[in-house]
């Protein structure tokens, strides 16, 4: 993974120490069910764990042992049986490798989810705030990248806020998808160990079983949880894009925060550019790119194969600790987001009152003109006010064909008029 773009704690969860602590655990709680049910001692089994619980894995030593084993689960527990002694020969009884790899790539991806979740709603919470206070500040909205109609800067958040709330709701699912341990043995007969070991190993690492393993837990969950998390990165990238396009020296109704002692150029002193969305819209990019290769993980060969193994052992941290930081980057931004009503207003008024032409034109068909010839009259009259030749309204009083009294066509000029089910839409969103 690119180290620039991590946070501390979600690079620990995919860390040498954490993997090979959960191997351990996998292995000794599936030991201590085996004593119970009488297939090793008792006292192999708290031997295991009276040794291993607090040991140090050297990570060293197990990448020495894998040069001449070429497997990685089986130069682990030779270690751990360095550690342990005698009783280590009681490890992985009935098991596979598959059996500790999987539930242990599940448990990275459940705690991993634990903190894109906190991320979200961390995401959630500066949208809404910024949301509400600015739930009534007036711009024009954009269709096309051209003037449309009034919005308020409140709606357009209160969209995103929209858009993250199902963004938390599948990553939640994802979660509870992806979190399955699988302890059934050899292509997943439970042949060589109990079912039982498998739901007790379940319970203490805090998955669900998986139905049927195969040997190995089917990859459709994995398919699903990527893809999850490659939703999320394409509305990262689409409120990062917004915020690029709001920042431009044209428009500037929004912009990042820009820190004292900050610089834009190494080249120009004046600029302010937005670095910060910019660098969200390559993080998604980045996440995004783990999707196909986990669809392509689907099918493997009869009960189990490892051409899945080497893109998990890249995708899972790339994908899941890139997509912390850009979440908590995101948040950030949109915390401390410079936001200008002003230039709102400056722009909206650019137009002379053009984003009024459809009200224009409606209040005409009511007035007992055909709607073909009401457009043609608001049409001819606006693009004269695209070409710089005067005002919207005094174009409309002037044409004939325009029959509404001045007082009634200059009511028509309300800004009140867009906003006024503001509320009907925030409470949609955020509740009463």
């Amino acid at each position: 993974m690119i180290t620039r773009y991590t946070r501390p704690e979600a690079v620990a969860i995919w860390s040498q120490d954490t993997k090979y602590k959960i191997w351990f655990e996998i292995e000794a709680h599936a030991a201590t069910k085996m004593a119970e049910l009488g297939v090793i001692p008792h006292d192999a089994a708290e031997a295991i764990w009276a040794k291993g619980k607090d040991a140090t894995f050297d990570a060293d030593r197990i990448d020495e042992i894998e040069r001449t084993t070429k497997h990685d689960v089986i130069a682990f527990l030779t270690h751990v049986a360095e550690i342990v002694g005698d009783e280590a020969r009681f490890l992985h009884q009935g098991m596979t490798s598959s059996d500790v790899l999987d539930t242990c790539f599940a448990v990275q991806l459940a705690r991993s989810s634990d903190l894109l979740l906190a991320g979200v709603d961390r995401v959630l919470a500066a949208l809404e705030t910024r949301a509400k206070e600015h739930k009534y500040t007036v711009c024009v909205g954009r269709s096309h990248g051209i003037h449309a109609e009034p919005v308020t800067f409140g709606l357009k958040l209160a969209g995103y806020h929209a858009e993250w709330q199902r963004a938390r709701r599948r990553l939640v699912t994802a979660r509870e998808e992806i979190a399955t341990c699988a302890i059934s043995g050899a292509v997943g007969t439970f042949a060589n160990v109990s079912p039982e070991v498998e739901q007790y190993v379940a319970d203490q690492m805090g998955l669900a079983v998986e139905p049927v393993s195969t040997q190995v837990i089917p990859r459709d969950r994995h398919a699903a949880y990527f893809a999850a998390l490659g939703v999320i990165a394409s509305s990262i990238e689409r409120l990062a894009t917004e915020i690029r396009h709001l920042q431009r020296t044209e428009v500037l109704e929004a912009e990042e925060f820009f820190d004292k002692g900050q610089k834009g150029s190494s080249a120009m002193p004046h600029k302010r550019n937005p670095i910060l969305t910019e660098n969200l819209t390559g993080l998604a990019r980045l996440v995004r790119s783990s999707v196909v290769p986990a669809m392509e993980n689907v099918a493997l060969w009869h009960e189990r194969d490892i051409s899945h193994s080497s893109v998990e052992r890249g995708i899972g941290p790339d994908a899941t600790v890139h997509l912390d930081f850009a979440l908590h980057r995101l948040a950030g931004v949109v915390e401390r987001m410079n936001i200008y009503p002003e230039n709102m207003q400056k722009n909206m008024d650019r137009l002379g009152g053009l984003v009024f032409s459809q009200r224009v034109m409606l209040a005409l068909t009511h007035h007992g003109i055909s709607r073909e010839d009401a457009y043609a009259a608001v049409q001819e009259n606006a693009m004269k006010v695209w070409r710089g030749e005067g005002r919207f309204i005094d174009f409309l009083k002037a044409d004939e064909r325009v029959t509404l009294p001045d007082a009634d066509l200059e009511a028509l000029f309300d800004i009140g008029y867009h906003t006024k089910n503001v509320d009907v839409i925030f409470n949609r969103v955020f509740g009463g």
